[in-house]
């Protein structure tokens, strides 16, 4: 398989609390902060935001090309991801999903049926599956 694209991104400082992450091409540099709900300071982005942009944004193309694939035309997408971090009561952190996609121009059955099928195309869903859970609630827009 032919690479395609790698993104290359580093992370210094403290991580996730204190951390600045910078990309190899200067088009992502932020700073990094707990969020208030862990005890931090919430004034800066954290790994789950990150997470569930780069999800949801791949999570609409894969979208976008399972209707492609059948013919569909869209007349809009849009999601909410949700990472969701838990500790456990082992002391172990884990991770959950939800994704919910909003799709115009369907019914709420093809709406449904696009949204699994994004989720057998897209990477992030491939890179995830049956490593934590996930929750898909397609939505047909009104």
């Amino acid at each position: 398989m032919a690479v395609s694209y790698t993104a290359v991104v580093d992370v210094d400082g403290e991580g996730r609390n204190g951390g600045r992450v910078r990309s190899s091409d200067g088009l992502l540099e932020t700073g990094l902060a707990l969020p208030k709900e862990l005890g931090g300071s919430g004034t800066a982005t954290n790994p789950e935001q990150l997470l569930a942009a780069g999800w949801a944004a791949c999570f609409l193309g894969a979208l976008r090309r399972a209707a492609t694939l059948r013919k569909i035309r869209l007349t809009s997408t849009a999601i909410t991801a949700e990472i969701t971090l838990t500790h456990g009561d082992d002391g172990e952190f884990s991770l959950s999903a939800v994704l919910s996609p909003v799709l115009g121009g369907v019914d709420q059955a093809t709406a449904e049926e696009l949204a699994h099928a994004a989720h057998q195309i897209c990477p992030y869903s491939k890179a995830t599956r049956d490593n934590i859970p996930v929750t898909i609630t397609a939505t047909a827009a009104a």
